[in-house]
Order: structure tokens, then sequence, then C-alpha cells
């Protein structure tokens, strides 16, 4: 006789435990603290064996008859049903322990060493956001190019172009690990090219002025109304042209107000490389403002709420803004300046580059970050200090006076 859901439904536990049967030598089994098992007893090779279901209601009467009857095909294949489901579950952790997401946080450990903290953090965010939700849980192993597809045009319907990119490049990164330590034998990703699946876009670059607007924009700084320390981080910022983190994040240690050079670390520059700023007498004048007013602090430009960390890297781009030059500058601005303007006065490009921070990762950036080019260089910016201070007390562009040669 077969069971009812009533009669499931409705067993007593006792003193002592008991079975219901099913049919197929199912049963029901019920324990003295009410307990009800799904077991299964059968023989294989000989030996008796008992399977356990599951527990009720968890495993309702439907569904352990559903367990029950796979099993029995199995066993009249001639195979072991607890075996086979064993290792299925072995399988299971495999897969688990070989997921996309497994193996992109072992990558990442591997990728992060000597990269800046920025660029980190900034990687790691983009995983979590954009590429872990959808291939997290799949084993490496077994995903696909249109899964990848599917990832990045996910992207780009939020209007990220670039980002979907650069989320396809991580995940490429992610496979070639993978291969490499013998996780995956192919790399899906190499199958595709951006221009493939995702629509043409306009590259644009940072807003910055022309160089006929420098003299205004010089002078809106001189008499900017908001705080003295905007101020004159944003006059440190024409004269430098470092990137706006490396400015906001400047600490007193990294200045050698005698030998009127600033040293930032390796590990707060974009290509973890050491760099070197040579400082004019206007910046070291800057310099020494700014000492009265912050030099209490270990940072520059400290917050205005959080003392302790340095200012937002939004106060720039607010004080222009405020400035009347939203969507005409920023912080990044004055670097295409300087640029554009040193080479119109044939400065030496690999000395701009240099000073820039763009030199290229080879045998030679090591020499540049500790004293290559650096005379060149520092003749170059008391120059380009120079012609930033006529131009702002004249009011229009006047001739570059220092030499290129």
């Amino acid at each position: 006789m077969s069971l009812t859901d009533t009669e499931v439904r409705k067993a007593k536990a006792t003193e002592k435990a008991y079975r219901l049967s099913d049919s197929g030598s199912l049963y029901l089994w019920v324990t003295p603290a009410g307990g009800k098992l799904w077991r299964w007893a059968y023989k294989y090779e000989g030996k008796e064996k008992l399977m356990s279901f599951g527990k009720y209601p968890a495993v309702s009467l439907a569904f352990a008859r559903e367990r029950h009857a796979e099993a029995r095909k199995l066993l009249a294949l001639g195979l072991d049903p607890m075996a086979q489901r064993k290792a299925a579950k072995t399988a299971e952790k495999i897969a688990a322990g070989n997921s996309f997401q497994t193996i992109a946080g072992l990558w990442f450990e591997h990728w992060r060493v000597e990269k800046s903290r920025q660029h980190v953090d900034a990687t790691r965010r983009r995983m979590e956001a954009n590429i872990l939700p959808l291939l997290g849980t799949r084993p490496i192993a077994e995903i696909e190019a249109p899964e990848l597809v599917a990832m990045v045009k996910a992207i780009e319907t939020r209007g990220a172009a670039d980002l979907a990119k650069r989320a396809l490049e991580n995940t490429g990164q992610i496979f070639r690990y993978a291969i490499a330590h013998g996780y995956a034998k192919r790399n899906p990703a190499s199958e595709i090219r951006p221009a493939d699946i995702l629509k043409p876009t306009h590259k644009t670059n940072l807003a910055r002025i022309d160089a006929k607007d420098l003299p205004g924009l010089l002078r809106a700084i001189e008499v900017y109304q908001g705080t003295h320390v905007t101020r004159l981080a944003m006059k440190l910022m024409a004269l430098v042209f470092v990137r706006t983190s490396e400015l906001i994040g400047a600490k007193w240690s990294e200045f050698d107000m005698e030998g009127a050079r600033w040293n930032i670390p390796a590990e707060r520059m974009k290509m973890r490389d050491p760099h070197i700023v040579p400082l004019a007498t206007q910046a070291i004048e800057i310099l020494e403002m700014l000492r009265t007013l912050t030099g209490v602090s270990e940072w520059l430009f400290p917050g205005d709420r959080v003392a302790t960390k340095p200012m937002s890297n939004n106060t720039i781009l607010q004080a222009l803004k405020r400035m009347g030059y939203q969507g005409r500058m920023t912080g990044h601005g004055f670097r295409g300046l300087a640029s554009t303007i040193l080479h119109e006065q044939g400065y030496d490009h690999e000395h701009i580059e240099l000073q820039l921070a763009h030199a290229p990762r080879n045998a030679v950036s090591a020499a540049y970050n500790h004293a290559l080019y650096l005379e060149p260089r520092a003749k170059m910016m008391q120059a380009w200090a120079d012609y930033l201070e006529r131009t702002q007390r004249g009011g229009v562009v006047l001739p570059f006076r220092g030499s290129a040669a």
C-alpha cells in the first residue's frame, strides 16, 4: 500500500522510532523526537545500503518519490545511486572552487602587486559592480563568448561604453590567468573585439580652455572668493600640472624646499614610478603661504570637514564651476594647456612627457625617476612659472621668454 499525504502529515512520534512504508522500498522514518526522514533500502553488489532523500515537510511525499524513482533508474543501469550522488556533489564543489568569482579573486591578488591604490580600488569596484554579478557563479571553464557579450552590452545600455571595454579587458586578463594555472583551456574574451559588439563612440577629451583664454582664468583664480587653500591649490596646479589626485594627496613630507623639488612616491603615481617635480620660485612661494595655513596637518590640502583626510577630488572642479568655467575647464585641463604651450615653444618632447609622468615603462624609467633630465626640466618649469605670472599680470597671452634650447 502506498502512503498518502494525510498519513505522512498525521504520523506521530512514539517512544521508539518506526517506519511507514511506501512503494518500491521507500519509507518514512519517524523518530522519537518527531523527525520524519525519507529513506530507501536497496542492495548493490550484494551489500545492503540505505539512502536518504531528505526531511519532511521540506521534502514532500511527491518530491521524495521523484528522487526515489531517479535513484532506482541508476540502480537499474548497474550504478550505485549513493556513489553517483557523492560524485555529483564532489563535482559541484570543484565547480564552485573553479567559479569565475574564485579565479577572479586569485587573479586580482596576483595582479594588484605594485599597482597604485587608486587603480586597484577602481578595478575592484568595476569587477564587483559589472562583472561578478553576471559571471561570478559560473564555472570558469564553461563560460562562452555569448555570455561575455551579454555582460558587455548590459554595461553599454547604462551609457558606459568605456567601462564596458575595460570590463571586457579585465575579463580577458582573468581568463589568461585561469589558463596559465590550469583552471581553463581557452579565453573566450580573446574571440571578441569591442568594435564587434559596441556602438562607435566619439572620444571627448577632458574640458580645457584655449591658450587665448588662459589670462582670464589666471586672473579669476587670483581673485577667487572661496577658501584660500582652494585658491592656492589651483595656483599650484597651474604651476606644476600634476594629476589632480597627485596634487590633493600631497604631503608636506614629500617636499624638499631647499632642493626646490617635490618627490612624489611611487605608490601615489598612476604608473607606480616615483616622480620628481622641480619647483619654480613661484611654487615655493605658494608652499610657504600654504605652510602658514595647513602646516599643522600632514596634508598640504586637508579636507574642510575631515582634516585627517585630504580635500575632495571634486574641490577644484567645483571651484572652477563657481568661477564660471563649468564644462570649459577641469583640474586635468592644466596638464593639456601646459603640454600644448610648451610644445609650441619648442621644448623637448621627452622633457615635457617626463614632466607629465607619461614616460614609457622601460629600462631607463628608473633612472628618470631619480634624476633623468632634472636640470633641463627645472629650467623648463621655471620658464613656465614666469610665463604664467607675466600672462596673469598682463591680462593677455604674452610672448614666452623661456629658452627651449
